[in-house]
C-alpha cells in the first residue's frame, strides 16, 4: 500500500476562512470549473499508477520514518492532470509550479484545497502580486534576496488586510506563507540561490523583520552531474552541503534543526536526497511525463484531444 503521507493528508485544518457568501460564491465557480474541465479517466489512471510508484520509492527509501512531503512538479502541464491527483482516491495536496503567471491561472480555476508551491526562479516584481493574489499558496521555495523577502512580505500583508473581513462582516484569518531560502550549493553562477556563507544573514531577516512569512527552511537545486551520479552508495555533495548550511544557520539563530526543513531532491535523485535526510522532494517528469515546450503548453489543455 502505498505510504499515508502528509501529501495525502485532508486540508481541512489549514482552510480557516470562514464560509462566507463570497466563498460560497467562489466555491460553486470551482465547481463549475471542474465540470468543465473533464478529466481523461485514462490519463488519470496513469498519473496515479505513476504518483502511487513515488510513493513507494519515497517509503522505500525513508528508512527514519520521518514525514516525507511529494510535492508533484506540474508545471507546463494541463489543469485537467493536477485535479486527476487532487481529487479522491489519491486527494494529493502539494503541487508545484515553475512560472508566476501559470501558477495563478491554475490557481483561479482549481480548487482552494490545493496546496501551491512556488519552486522557480522569482522576479522581485513578481513577488508580491503572486503573494497577494493566490490565498493557497503554501510555499514560496526560491527566496534568495532580502528584496524578494521584502516584496512577499508585503503581498501577504494585503491579502491579509483584505481578507481581515468577509462579505457577511465575519473576520478571517490569513496564513502565513512559509518560505524556503534557496542556496547555491553547487557554485555555479547560472544556479539562482544565495551563498552558503550568506543564508544566516538571509533567514535572519525573514524570521525578523518579515512577520507575514513563515521560515520553513532550506532548498537546494543542485549540480546536474551530482545528481546523476547519486546512489546509495554515493552521497550527494549539494545534499551534503545544505544539510551542513541548515544545522549552521540553526545555530547561529539559536533554533533546533529539525525546525528547518531541507528541500533537495528531484526525479533523479529523490531517493538518495531521502536517504540523506531530505523533508520534502520536488518530482515531476516521472508523475506527469515529460513536458511540452513553453510555448505549447496549455493551462486548460485540450479538451478534444483528451476525449480521443
Amino acid at each position: 500500500m502505498p505510504m499515508q503521507s502528509e501529501s495525502c493528508l485532508s486540508s481541512a485544518a489549514l482552510d480557516s476562512e470562514p464560509f462566507t457568501t463570497e466563498r460560497r460564491r467562489r466555491s460553486m465557480s470551482e465547481r463549475d470549473g471542474e465540470e468543465e474541465m473533464r478529466v481523461n479517466p485514462q490519463r488519470a489512471q496513469q498519473l496515479i499508477e505513476n504518483l502511487g510508484s513515488v510513493t513507494q520509492k519515497i517509503q522505500a527509501a525513508n528508512a527514519s520514518g520521518k514525514k516525507v512531503r511529494l510535492v508533484a512538479v506540474s508545471k507546463l502541464k494541463p489543469a485537467t492532470d493536477i485535479l486527476a491527483l487532487h481529487q479522491s482516491p489519491t486527494s494529493h495536496l502539494h503541487f508545484g509550479e515553475n512560472y508566476a503567471q501559470e501558477l495563478t491561472e491554475k490557481a483561479s480555476l482549481l480548487p482552494r484545497t490545493i496546496r501551491w508551491h512556488f519552486i522557480g526562479a522569482l522576479q522581485t516584481n513578481k513577488c508580491k502580486p503572486l503573494a497577494e493574489q493566490v490565498p493557497n499558496l503554501w510555499c514560496v521555495s526560491s527566496v534568495d534576496s532580502v528584496k524578494k523577502a521584502n516584496a512577499l512580505d508585503k503581498g501577504r500583508a494585503a491579502l491579509a488586510e483584505a481578507q481581515k473581513k468577509g462579505a457577511d462582516g465575519q473576520v478571517g484569518e490569513t496564513e502565513r506563507l512559509r518560505v524556503q531560502v534557496q542556496v547555491n550549493t553547487s557554485g555555479e553562477a547560472e544556479k539562482s540561490g544565495v551563498e552558503p556563507t550568506k543564508t544566516a544573514a538571509l533567514c535572519k531577516h525573514i524570521r525578523d523583520q518579515c512577520p507575514h512569512l513563515q521560515l520553513s527552511g532550506l532548498m537546494t537545486i543542485g549540480a546536474i552531474a551530482r545528481s546523476q551520479a547519486t546512489t546509495a552508495e554515493i552521497e550527494n555533495e549539494d545534499f551534503i552541503a545544505l544539510r551542513e548550511t541548515r544545522d549552521k544557520v540553526a545555530t547561529e539563530l539559536g533554533t533546533a534543526k529539525d525546525e528547518l526543513e531541507l528541500s533537495m531532491g528531484m526525479s533523479s535523485d529523490y531517493e538518495g536526497a531521502i536517504r540523506q535526510g531530505s523533508d520534502e522532494v520536488r518530482v515531476g517528469t516521472t508523475i506527469f511525463g515529460e513536458r511540452p515546450a513553453k510555448k505549447d503548453a496549455r493551462v486548460k489543455g485540450d479538451v478534444e484531444k483528451e476525449k480521443s
